[in-house]
Parts: C-alpha cells; sequence; structure tokens
C-alpha cells in the first residue's frame, strides 16, 4: 500500500485553559504511534499506509474524550496518490530554509 498524508485537526469541547493540554494529549497517541509527522499550529500532519492512519487518529480523537472532552469536533484531511506521497516532497524546500 502507498504512503499518504493524512493531516488531523481535533477540536475538543473543553474549557479553555485547557485546549492545549487536551490537544497535547492526541499529538501524544501520534508521537507514540511510530508514524512519521508534523505538528503544525492548526493541524498535526502523518505520513503512512491509510488504514493506519485513521486508527491512529480515531484513537488521537478518543484520547481527548478520555480527558474530558465529551463533544470533539475533528477535522481529516488525506492527500492519496497509488504511487505515494510523501510530506518531503512537498515542504522538504520550505523547512531548510526556515530560521
Amino acid at each position: 500500500m502507498p504512503k499518504v498524508n493524512l493531516s488531523l485537526q481535533v477540536m475538543p469541547n473543553v474549557e479553555d485553559n485547557r485546549l492545549y493540554e487536551v490537544v497535547d494529549k492526541a499529538i501524544e497517541v501520534i508521537k507514540s504511534s511510530g508514524v512519521k509527522y508534523l505538528v503544525g499550529p492548526m493541524e498535526t500532519t502523518m505520513e503512512g499506509e491509510l488504514d493506519e492512519l485513521f486508527a491512529i487518529a480515531k484513537k488521537a480523537i478518543l484520547a481527548c474524550n478520555k480527558e474530558g472532552a465529551r463533544r470533539i469536533g475533528a477535522v481529516i484531511k488525506v492527500d492519496y496518490c497509488e504511487n505515494g506521497v510523501t510530506i518531503e516532497e512537498k515542504i522538504g524546500k520550505y523547512t531548510e530554509k526556515q530560521s
């Protein structure tokens, strides 16, 4: 199966002072999964096989619930290409120039 990119944005319904704390739990799930990922200011993008990334996204959403968010909005974006697609090919030329 080709590599794909999946971006996940979680929006847990919690008190404002807990928002980042709860989002961090979702990011911990992604980090512990072992897939390549990139945290951005609005979403986290992962690279891997489609089924695996959907399963990770589900676990990340449920982690927000476990942290007390009774309702979680989520946006999932997928870039699929039968030959595969990588984070590096999309943004590699930009990440080297950032300071």
